[in-house]
C-alpha cells in the first residue's frame, strides 16, 4: 500500500480516508481478461487511494512513453478498490499490502493476486518524552493502533525494540492478549489509529501509522524504532499491484509493473510522496504469491 495503506485489514489496508468515491470507472478496459496483445488504443484503469500523490502523474507519463495509456482511478477509502477490481470496474489496483489482500480474498471469496511489488513502508515508534528506546522506564505505557493488522505489526516492532515479549514469538495475528506482561518492559494499550497523535503526550511512546505522523507534529526521522524492511517477516507488508487471477500473466500489466519499478522519475516521486520512508522493492512475483497463499491460509485458520 502506499503509505496510506499502512493500516491494512480493516483498513492495512489501512488508515481509512473517509471521503466520497471519486472517478470509479464502470467497465474494465480491453487490456484485461488475459489479453497480452498490443496495447494500442487501450486504456488501463488502475485504482489507487490518493490520486494526487506525485508518483501517479510521473507513472502515467512514463507509461505513455511506452505506448500504454493509463487512467488513474481515485478511491476515497481502502475498502473500495478491491471490490472494484473484482467486479471489473478497473484493471489493476495499487494501494495495499499482502496482509490486506489476503483478508479481502478470504472474506469475499475473491482470487485477486499480486502481479508486482512497489515498496514497503516501515512502521515507526515515536515519543515526545524520550529520545531512544533504552530511555523508556520500565512500567511505562506504549500505545499501538487498535485495528487488527496494524496492531500485530506494531507489537512486532515493540518486540524487536525490546519493549515487549510476545507469548507466541509474534505473528501477523498477534494482539494484546499475546503480550507476556511478566516478561515485558512496558504496558501496551490500543487506541484508534487516528487518535494516537493527539494522545502521544499521555503515553511514553506510540506506534503511529505513517499517514498520521505529521498530525503529531513529527517527521519520519523522529522515529526511535521501526521494523526492518529486510526482515523476511516483513514480506507480508510489501505493497503490491493486484490483478484478477485471469490477468496474472497479462503482458501489458507486467510491463506497467516494470515501468513503476524502474523509471527514475516514478521512483523519485514515490520517495517524495512517502516523506522519504518508502523502501522500493522488486520482490519476485512468485514470492508474493506464495506469501499471499500462506497469509490467506493463516487468516482462514485464525477466524
Amino acid at each position: 500500500m502506499s503509505r496510506r495503506t499502512t493500516s491494512i485489514i480493516a483498513a492495512l489496508a489501512a488508515v481509512p480516508l473517509f471521503v466520497a468515491l471519486a472517478g470509479c470507472a464502470t467497465a474494465s478496459s480491453d487490456a484485461g481478461s488475459g489479453d497480452s496483445g498490443s496495447t494500442e488504443g487501450q486504456v488501463v484503469k488502475i485504482g489507487v487511494v490518493g490520486k494526487g500523490d506525485p508518483q501517479w502523474p510521473a507513472f502515467v507519463d512514463a507509461a505513455a512513453e511506452e505506448g500504454i495509456e493509463v487512467e488513474i482511478v481515485d478511491f476515497g477509502s481502502y475498502e473500495q478498490p478491491n471490490p472494484a477490481l473484482s467486479e471489473g470496474e478497473i484493471d489493476l489496483n495499487q494501494f495495499q499490502h499482502i496482509v490486506y489482500l489476503a483478508g479481502y480474498n478470504e472474506d469475499s471469496g475473491s482470487d485477486l493476486t499480486p502481479v508486482g511489488s512497489t515498496a514497503i513502508y516501515p512502521l515507526g515508534l515515536y515519543s515526545t518524552k524520550f529520545d531512544d528506546v533504552d530511555s523508556i522506564p520500565e512500567g511505562e505505557t506504549v500505545a499501538v493502533p487498535d485495528d487488527a493488522s496494524n496492531q500485530a505489526r506494531a507489537l512486532l516492532v515493540l518486540q524487536s525494540a525490546g519493549l515487549v515479549e510476545l507469548k507466541s514469538g509474534g505473528t501477523i495475528f498477534s494482539d494484546l492478549a499475546d503480550v507476556d506482561t511478566d516478561k515485558s518492559k512496558v504496558k501496551v494499550t490500543a487506541l484508534e489509529a487516528a487518535l494516537i497523535p493527539t494522545s502521544l503526550p499521555d503515553v511514553a511512546a506510540a506506534i503511529i501509522n505513517n499517514d498520521f505522523v505529521e498530525d503529531a507534529g513529527l517527521t519520519f526521522d523522529d522515529a526511535i524504532a521501526q521494523d526492518d524492511p529486510e526482515d523476511p517477516n516483513a514480506l507480508p507488508y510489501v505493497n503490491i499491484f493486484a490483478a484478477r487471477a485471469d490477468d496474472a500473466d497479462n503482458e501489458t500489466y507486467l510491463k506497467l509493473v516494470e515501468i513503476f519499478q524502474t523509471d527514475e522519475d516514478v521512483q523519485a516521486a514515490l520517495l517524495e510522496s512517502s516523506g522519504n520512508t518508502a523502501v522500493a522493492v522488486q520482490t519476485p512475483v512468485a514470492d508474493l504469491v506464495a506469501s499471499l497463499a500462506k497469509v490467506q491460509k493463516d487468516t482462514a485458520a485464525n477466524k
